[in-house]
Parts: structure tokens; sequence; C-alpha cells
């Protein structure tokens, strides 16, 4: 047959069927063995350790985001499915739960479950790192001597709690949108941008596939769970104060803020205190946080100053300083397992936030395993520095910020109104007895992690202050001032109203994350040794803080025209500007 024959149209010869095929099976077998030789080559450890790089995948750095829910899902029929069909069943309810009386002890928290630990550190000490992050720790109970006073929230013998002002700060959260020093996305942005010119090995291997999976300012579902576990803890400890509202045919009055992850904390919280629906309950306040809005809550929208730089963001000076010490042989360990990429001192850092930015949104980061307890100690110890000259004791502006706050605490415990607003206070808002009551005996108010510090500053709890100004170049031992023990995620802070039958006036405790606080630095409060479990008569608290009223001026602290050098050649403890001139 014509087929039995086939023209080459490379050359034009003519060959048979049967040596085609010689030529077909010689091809084959070369091949094979050429494939064999190459993977007997490559099973050599010598060559596989030679070519253990890998090159950054095109999308390394690049974000990632999974919207949900569907703005238009084909299977929504609201109607099918409604909330109440009735036939509840039995509803009849029981008592108030009352812990902090009927418990033999007061219940720890250890505010990171399911959340994974690095297994480079976990099995190996008792080093917790969940509770070295600073403010992007996860709350948990403070060791009971922490702030120097051996004392249980437990109210001491013969004492009942008759009222609970209780402030919280927001659950964990994504990154937010601007950074002074560090911030994830920065160095995402990074890799991003040189997708085909760097590649990473050894312990930064995975960087060559990683993606940037973190959101912005809003809560995680860690941050969620942990303000609903807060309203459930708050409720068990504390719902008999509840009695008061029904009693006074009353709801309380809650307030937070309107920016998202405040709304959501907030109403996480309610749902863990009151349960599903919410309706009926208690009566939630939402204030305006935005520039030109009095908001104690937030109140640096209102204060010029805190929004300089130069005085309201003093701590980045010390970060820069202390990150350039501590993080020296991280970066000697880190830099050469990539190339084309020059690693700065300040990428190391954000591998550091990396890490716990990662694990409060998805459970668990590759960057936990870099680095080591020395590093994470001295990490934590970065973010006291930032708060404590951005936020606390050593901020020219955290006194007058926090004093808002402090006159309607004052106001709340006296049942009387507030006589002038001369600060952050929203005269609309707490002149109006419906939205800011004086009458109740559980206040629930959520804000941020600046606030608290804002506040512990103003209400002089002067025992945090006792190593500053902090250094920057080594870490004060038993420092007294740590911002995971002040003011982490979901951080909570208890103004316990108490009545003794020791004492014919009220008494008060701060209690911070379930670790009592010394009150022998206010003015007129009795000595640790007078006042073992932490209480000051409540008189002697509130005409001490109306003192420290009185001689805040906030108008200066936030609006005076004053200048400050930045690091060490400026200095305060007490969270307050440059004295006013006189003329």
């Amino acid at each position: 047959m014509a087929g039995d024959s086939k023209l080459l149209p490379t050359t034009g010869v003519r060959q048979t069927t049967r040596e085609s095929w010689r030529w077909v099976a010689a091809a084959y077998v070369a091949g094979l063995v050429s494939a064999l030789l190459v993977v007997r080559s490559c099973s050599s450890p010598a060559l596989r350790l030679s070519h253990a790089v890998y090159h950054g995948a095109p999308d390394a750095g690049s974000t990632v985001v999974d919207a949900y829910p569907p703005p238009s899902p084909t299977n929504a029929f609201p109607s099918l499915f409604p909330s109440n069909v009735g036939h509840p069943g039995p509803t009849p309810t029981g008592a108030e739960p009352a812990l902090v009386h009927t418990a033999p002890a007061y219940p720890a928290h250890s505010g990171a479950p399911h959340l994974l630990h690095p297994s480079a550190l976990h099995n190996t000490t008792s080093f917790d790192i969940f509770t070295h992050w600073g403010n992007l720790s996860p709350w948990f109970s403070v060791p009971s001597s922490a702030f120097g006073i051996h004392a249980s929230p437990h109210p001491p013998h013969g004492c009942r709690v008759t009222a609970l002002h209780l402030l919280h700060r927001h659950g964990a959260r994504y990154p937010t949108g601007q950074a002074s020093y560090g911030g994830p996305a920065n160095f995402s942005a990074r890799l991003a941008h040189y997708p085909a010119s760097w590649n990473a090995r050894g312990q930064l291997a995975f960087l060559n596939d990683w993606t940037y999976k973190l959101g912005e300012e809003i809560l995680t579902p860690f941050g969620r769970q942990q303000l609903y576990d807060l309203g459930v803890s708050m409720r068990i400890k504390y719902g008999f104060l509840l009695r008061n509202f029904s009693e006074g045919n009353a709801l309380p009055v809650f307030r937070t803020e309107s920016q998202d992850r405040m709304l959501s904390s907030a109403l996480n919280f309610a749902l863990g205190f009151f349960g599903h629906p919410l309706d009926g309950k208690y009566q939630q306040l939402i204030t305006i946080e935005d520039h030109g809005f009095n908001n104690t809550l937030s109140p640096s929208k209102t204060c010029t100053n805190a929004r300089d730089h130069a005085k309201g963001d003093r701590g980045v000076h010390y970060v820069r300083q202390w990150a350039d010490i501590y993080l020296q042989d991280a970066l000697a360990r880190l830099r050469p397992q990539i190339d084309g990429l020059d690693l700065t001192i300040e990428d190391v850092y954000i591998m550091q936030q990396l890490c716990a930015y990662e694990t409060i949104a998805i459970g668990y980061s590759k960057f936990c395993e870099l680095f080591t307890q020395q590093e994470w100690e001295g990490f934590d110890y970065s973010i006291d520095l930032n708060f404590w000259y951005s936020s606390a004791f050593g901020s020219p502006v955290a006194r007058a910020q926090g004093i808002g706050y402090v006159q309607e605490l004052i106001a709340r415990l006296t049942h009387s109104p507030i006589a002038v607003h001369n600060s952050s206070t929203n005269a609309t808002l707490d002149d109006n007895p419906l939205t800011f009551p004086l009458n109740q005996s559980l206040y629930v108010d959520a804000t941020h992690d600046t606030l608290v510090l804002n506040v512990i500053t103003a209400l002089n709890l002067s025992n945090f202050a006792a190593d500053g100004p902090l250094p920057a170049d080594h870490i004060p031992p038993n420092r007294a001032f740590k911002t995971s023990h002040l003011a982490p995620f979901a951080s909570n802070v208890q103004f316990q109203v108490l009545s003794c039958t020791s004492s014919p006036n009220p008494q008060i405790r701060i209690i911070i994350n379930d670790g009592v606080v010394p009150l022998s630095s206010i003015r007129g409060c009795p000595s640790v040794a007078d006042a073992p479990h932490g209480t000051c008569p409540l008189p002697t608290f509130v005409a001490a803080q109306r003192e420290i009223i009185r001689n805040t001026d906030w108008a200066w602290g936030c609006l005076g025209e004053w200048e400050i050098p930045p690091g060490t050649a400026w200095n305060t403890t007490t969270g307050d500007p440059p004295e006013r001139p006189f003329a």
C-alpha cells in the first residue's frame, strides 16, 4: 500500500515503516536512560543541599481577600427562614449568678483558646509567647501580685459589691491602616513589588509562596469571641447587679463608639452578657468617633496636639533605638536566608508583628518560629516603650486625654452631673439623664488601648510609673509598666464599689485584668500595709480625683502651642505637657 512508506518533510528521504520504528525505539531508550541518570544525580545529598533554594512565586507577598458574605446569594429567601417560629418550650429563668460573692475562689482567664503556639517554643520552656506581644496580646489574668499587691479580685471578707464600672478594650483586630514604625502591610508590599528578584531558604523558605491574608482594623473571629466570652464572664460574676434594674424598672445603658470594631465589640459583649435576642434587655449608646465630636472614649479626635507626631507619637523614637539593639542577632541570622532582598531591622520587627497579627487572625503563624524567647521579651518591651511615651506617663498629652473619662467616672460615683465641660466630655450626651444616667449600679464602656492607658495615667496610678522614664537600651528588671498587663486585646478595668461592715463609708477598688491595683499613690488613700486588699474610702478617692480634675488643663495640653524636643532632652512621668507660661 502507498501508506507503507512516509516522506520526512525535513529531508525528503523516503524510509520504510520498519526503519521508522527503529528510530523511535532508540530515541525512547536514550531518553529513559538520560532521565534515570538525572534522577540518580539529583538524589545525591550534596546536590540536594546545594539546590535547596526556592524562588518566590509570582504572587508571593500579594494580598489575599476572601469576601464574605456574597453580595447577592441566589438561595436567599428570608421569608422561609424566620428568626422566630414560636413554640419555644419552657422558658422559666433562674437566679442571677453572683460568683464574686458565692464562689470560694476567683476564676483565672488563660487568654487564647483556639490559637496555636509556635512549635519552636512550645513544650520547651514555660515561656508563653501570647503574653509577650504587648497590646497585641490576648487578655489574660495577670499574676495576683503583678501590680505590687497580693490580693484577689474577690471582695474582701465582710464586703459586698454594690456597683461595677467596667471599662474594656475592643477585641483582637487586624492591623490599623497606618504605622509610624513597622506595619505588616509594608513588608508584604516589599515582597510583592519584587516577585522575581528574591528567593528564600531555610527558616524563611515559607516566604516563597506566602501571601498577606490580613484585613484592616475590624475584629477577627477570635476578637469577636474574646468580647463574647468577656460578656459571659461578667454576667457570671456580677449578674446579681441586674436586680437593681428590675426593682427600679429601668434598663442599663452601655456605651461604645461608631467605629466598626468598637460597635462589634460592644455587641458581642452584650450577646455574651445578656444572650440573644438583645431587644428589651439594655440600651446601647453609640457615640460618634470622628473629628469634631467630643468623645471621652476616643479623645484624640478633639485633641490637636495628640495628632502631632512630635507630641502624640513620641514612642517611635525609642522603639527604633531599642529595635536596633535587641534585633541585631535576629537580623544576622535571617538576612543570609533571603537573596535579592536586603532585610532591615524594621523588616525583622514587622515579622514579629506578623506573628501576632496572623495568629489572632488565622490561628497560627510561621513567623512566630523565627525568634527566640529573648527576642520576644525584647518585642514586648518595644511596645512598652511605644505606649509609655505615646499614651501613658511619658506622654505629654496622656493626662489631658484621660481626664474626660475621669470626670464621667466621678459624676457616676457621686450621682451628680458634670459641673463644667472643659475637656473631651460631650455636654449633649452627658447632660441628658437618658444617655448618661447617674443612678445605675452597672456601667460598661468600650474603648481603645490608648484610652485605657490615658485613664490609668489621669487617675495618678503612679505605681505603674516607678521605672520611668523607661530606658531604650535595656529592659528594667521587674518593670512595673507592661502593656500586655494593662492594655491587651479585650483588656478590662473594673471599678468595684463595695459596702463593708468594717467601714461606714463605701470603698472602691480598681482591678485591671484580674490584678488588684494599689491605690496608695492617690492622695489620702491608705498604704498597701493598711489596705492589703487595695481598697480606698470612696469619699477620699473622689476628693483626690476632683483635685486632679481641677489641676488638669485640657485646653493647654490638647490645644496649647507648646513644643518639646525628641528623645531624652525632655521627659515627663505624669503624662503632663510643659507648664503653661504665665504672663
